[in-house]
C-alpha cells in the first residue's frame, strides 16, 4: 500500500483497527510502540491513513454507489471538532490561535445497500445543512429512514422517488424523558406502552418467517389497531398538556412525525426505527471521547473512509482486522473496475 515504507498490511490493519474500532488515538499507540522499542510516530500513522484513503478512492466510490442500490437508506449525523491549521496572525497568541482554529463539523452517515450487502458510509461536511443529504441522495429511489431533523425533509422535498420514513425510537425517547418528571410519569409511561406494543407486534410477525406479501398483510392487520389507539390517545393528550413541557414535546413530536413514523408498514425491509443506523454511528461517537478532534478537514475525510471500511465489514459479519489486512494485501494490484469490485467486503474472501 505504501511503497518503500515499513507499513505492512498487518501493521496498517493494526493501527487503524486500534484507532477506529478500539478508539485508541495515534499518540497512545505511539507510546505503545515505544515500550517495545519500535519507532512509529503519530505523524507516521496519520500519513499512512491519508495515503491509504487516497489509494482506495475507487473502492470508496463503489461503496457509495452500493449504499444507494438497495431498497432502504437510513441516515444520521453527529458533530465533530476539526482543526483547520493555525491562523497566521501576529496579534494572536499561539494558544489563542489554536482555540480559534477549531470549528464544528459534521459526520454524516448512511446505511443501505442490498439485504446481503450492507454498507455503512461515513461522509464529512463542515455544516449540518440539508443540502449535503440532498446531494448524497441524488439519483436514489426508495425509502429514506431518519429521525425528525428537518434537514432530511429538505433533502427529499419535491422528490417523488423517495419515501421518507420516521423513527418510533425517537418518539419513545421523548416519552421516556417526560417520564422522569414525576407529575406526568404515568401518562408518559402510557405512551411508552403503546410503542412497546408496536415492537412486540413487529417481533412476533418477523418470527413467523412469512413470505413478503403475507408478512406485509399480516403485520398491517396486527399493527393498525394499535396505531389507531395510540393516535387517538395522542390527540387527546395534545389538548390537555402544554406544548412547552416535556410531555407536550413528546406528544407534538409524535403527531408531527406520524405519517413518516407509520410509513414503515409499506416495506418488509423497514422496521419501526432507525436504530441500525444509530448503532453504526455509535463507534464514532465513542471514539470521539478519546481523540476529541480531527487534526484537519482532510483527516476527517480519511477517517470517514476507514470508519466506512470497518463498519461495513462488521455489517457483513467479518472481523475488521482480517478484512483490512486482506484488502491492503490485494489493493496495490487493482488496476481495473473489475479488480476493485473483487475487493468489496462480500467478495474479498470469496474463492
Amino acid at each position: 500500500m505504501i511503497p518503500r515504507g515499513i507499513a505492512s498490511p498487518s501493521l496498517l490493519s493494526w493501527a487503524f483497527t486500534h484507532k477506529f474500532e478500539d478508539h485508541l488515538p495515534y499518540y497512545r499507540q505511539e507510546k505503545q510502540f515505544e515500550r517495545i522499542g519500535v519507532e512509529v510516530s503519530r505523524q507516521d500513522m496519520s500519513n499512512w491513513q491519508q495515503h491509504v484513503y487516497q489509494k482506495l478512492s475507487p473502492l470508496f466510490e463503489l461503496l457509495k454507489q452500493t449504499v444507494k442500490s438497495g431498497p432502504v437508506v437510513q441516515m444520521d449525523e453527529t458533530s465533530v471538532q476539526v482543526m483547520s491549521g493555525i491562523k497566521n496572525n501576529k496579534d494572536i497568541k499561539k494558544d489563542e490561535a489554536a482555540k480559534l482554529d477549531i470549528h464544528k463539523g459534521w459526520m454524516w452517515l448512511a446505511r443501505g445497500g442490498p439485504p446481503k450487502k450492507k454498507v455503512v458510509w461515513y461522509e464529512y461536511h463542515e455544516s449540518r445543512a440539508g443540502k449535503h443529504a440532498k446531494e448524497f441522495l441524488e439519483g436514489y429511489s426508495g425509502y429514506l429512514q431518519t429521525d425528525g431533523f428537518d434537514g432530511y425533509d429538505y433533502a427529499v422535498k419535491d422528490n417523488p422517488n423517495i419515501i421518507h420514513v420516521g423513527c418510533f425510537a425517537h418518539s419513545r425517547r421523548k416519552f421516556f424523558e417526560a417520564s422522569k418528571a414525576s407529575k406526568v410519569s404515568k401518562s408518559a409511561e402510557e405512551g411508552i406502552k403503546y410503542i412497546r406494543k408496536l415492537y412486540e407486534t413487529e417481533d412476533a410477525m418477523r418470527a413467523k418467517n412469512l413470505p413478503e406479501e403475507d408478512f406485509l398483510k399480516q403485520r398491517k392487520e396486527a399493527t393498525l389497531p394499535i396505531l389507531e389507539q395510540f393516535k387517538a390517545w395522542l390527540i387527546k393528550r395534545k389538548e390537555e398538556v402544554p406544548p412547552s413541557t416535556l410531555m407536550g414535546t413528546a406528544v407534538h413530536y409524535s403527531l408531527n412525525q406520524w405519517e413518516k413514523m407509520t410509513a414503515y408498514l409499506g416495506s418488509c425491509h423497514l422496521t419501526p426505527d432507525n436504530n441500525a443506523c444509530e448503532n453504526a454511528i455509535r463507534p464514532f461517537v465513542i471514539g470521539r471521547k478519546n481523540w476529541l478532534l480531527c487534526g484537519s478537514p482532510k483527516g476527517a475525510e480519511s477517517s470517514c473512509g476507514i470508519y466506512s471500511l470497518i463498519e461495513t465489514a462488521k455489517q457483513n459479519g467479518y472481523v475488521p482486522a482480517h478484512s483490512l489486512k486482506a484488502l491492503f494485501e490485494k489493493a496495490p494490484y487493482a488496476s481495473s473496475l473489475e479488480d476493485w469490485e473483487k475487493l468489496l467486503p462480500w467478495n474479498i474472501f470469496s474463492k
